[in-house]
């Protein structure tokens, strides 16, 4: 409307008749420091806006950016500071209307134009650029150190993730505070036009479908003609933190474990690096959070028990699991009461980790008694139970080591490359 003009001489009568109220408004308002505040503020705050535009677009260096003049990057800087500093000294209302003023008349362009990027492009394209420096600078500090502190950065593949959702429900819990989390959605094929136009249908479909609103996962889709394969590409993709991957999860249907063949084929591939591997048993039950993590420990399988102990730390502190606790349970030996106790002791009290001595049950290993039995008796209405394996057990018993826990719910078995430091 404003941009209308008569046509013989193509005036805009209407931004004309517009300007002259304000003119007037002003005039009527016949205080000459109000109306100086005023036309200052409208400057200020057009100028800063530029020189913070123009700022980004240095630091972001986007291609597109070609001014038909060179400007340096500190000018434009120092212009946005200097013009926001001068608003609040002349007048701190006026600054703060100033820039509620330009927030809505932005907001309304941004609405009216929604094809247009705006800033969302220019905070995008600085953001990838000060990560890119961030990574570059902590991969070479990182490189001069010999200690590094653990944390989860986890990558999951999964062919079934319309099916079902627990291995990312799990990456999220990973990834909600201590953790990073990269979900992969396997499409099986060889990497070709018909596959890419399935794999970007697919991504969408999975963002979609997924629907968590405090979600911290980076999803995406990987095409490979094999589960071998996939594995393989994804365990060398870096992390989405640009920190390096160090755990991979795979899951599998407990009621139906038609792909656990691959998943223990596999085992040996993602082991010959350093990673740990956690397998999801998914259950068909729905997983009672408040009835908590129950995590079970033998005292001839101490190298998966710190690693475990995290987990379950970093799990719990979603606010899923806000009603629920952590319980340890050590299956000991026979004569090993004492030796067990000190062992507990050194990975919970000292790790100064928030279970009470009240949720670490020893239980003593009878005879004629089975670990499972045991575990199944114990931990049928837990929400989420860890058990974890050994590599020679696995490649001896292989699909028999997963079976016998048909009374739990949903199980996370776990394998730690290397014990993991609780401090």
């Amino acid at each position: 409307w404003l941009s209308k003009s008569r046509i013989n001489d193509n005036e805009p009568i209407n931004a004309t008749l517009v300007t002259s109220v304000i003119a007037f408004v002003f005039v009527a308002l016949g205080d000459v420091n109000a109306v100086a505040s005023i036309i200052s503020m409208f400057f200020m705050v057009t100028y800063g806006s530029l020189c913070l535009i123009s700022f980004l677009n240095h630091f972001g260096s986007s291609p597109s950016y070609r001014p038909s003049f060179r400007s340096r990057w500190y000018i434009s800087l120092t212009g946005f500071i200097v013009s926001v500093w001068v608003m609040f000294k002349i007048s701190t209302l006026y600054a703060f209307l100033a820039f509620g003023l330009i927030t809505i008349l932005y907001l309304y362009i941004n609405h009216y134009h929604k094809s247009r990027q705006g800033f969302a492009s220019l905070f995008a394209n600085s953001l990838f650029q000060l990560n890119r420096n961030l990574q570059v600078m902590i991969q070479k500090k990182q490189s001069k150190r010999d200690y590094k502190e653990w944390r989860p950065s986890a990558i999951c593949i999964s062919k079934d993730s319309f099916k079902r959702d627990k291995a990312f429900r799990l990456l999220n819990w990973i990834s909600y505070k201590y953790g990073f989390g990269t979900f992969l959605h396997h499409i099986v094929g060889y990497y070709s036009k018909a596959t890419v136009e399935q794999a970007s249908k697919e991504h969408n479909k999975l963002i979609n479908h997924i629907n968590i609103p405090d979600s911290h996962v980076y999803v995406d889709t990987l095409i490979s003609p094999s589960n071998t394969s996939a594995i393989a590409q994804a365990i060398q993709i870096p992390g989405i933190a640009g920190m390096e991957n160090n755990m991979v999860i795979f899951e599998y249907d407990k009621g139906n474990p038609t792909n656990l063949h691959e998943i223990i084929d596999n085992f040996a591939l993602v082991d010959s690096g350093d990673f740990d591997i956690c397998i999801l048993g998914s259950s068909n039950r729905e997983m009672p959070y408040k009835n908590g993590i129950h995590i079970w420990i033998n005292s001839f399988d101490t190298e998966n028990a710190s690693l475990m102990i995290l987990l379950g730390f970093i799990i719990s502190g979603h606010h899923d699991w806000k009603k629920g606790q952590i319980q340890i349970f050590n299956i000991y030996r026979p004569g090993e009461l004492e030796k067990t106790k000190k062992a507990m002791d050194s990975l919970v009290l000292s790790g100064r980790l928030p279970i009470s001595g009240k949720n670490v049950v020893l239980i003593a290993q009878e005879q004629n008694i089975s670990s499972k039995a045991i575990i199944a008796e114990r931990s049928s209405s837990a929400g989420l139970t860890l058990i974890g394996i050994r590599e020679e057990l696995l490649k001896r018993e292989k699909e028999k080591l997963f079976e016998g826990y048909d009374e739990l719910g949903t199980i996370l078995f776990v394998h730690s490359k290397d014990p993991k430091t609780i401090e």
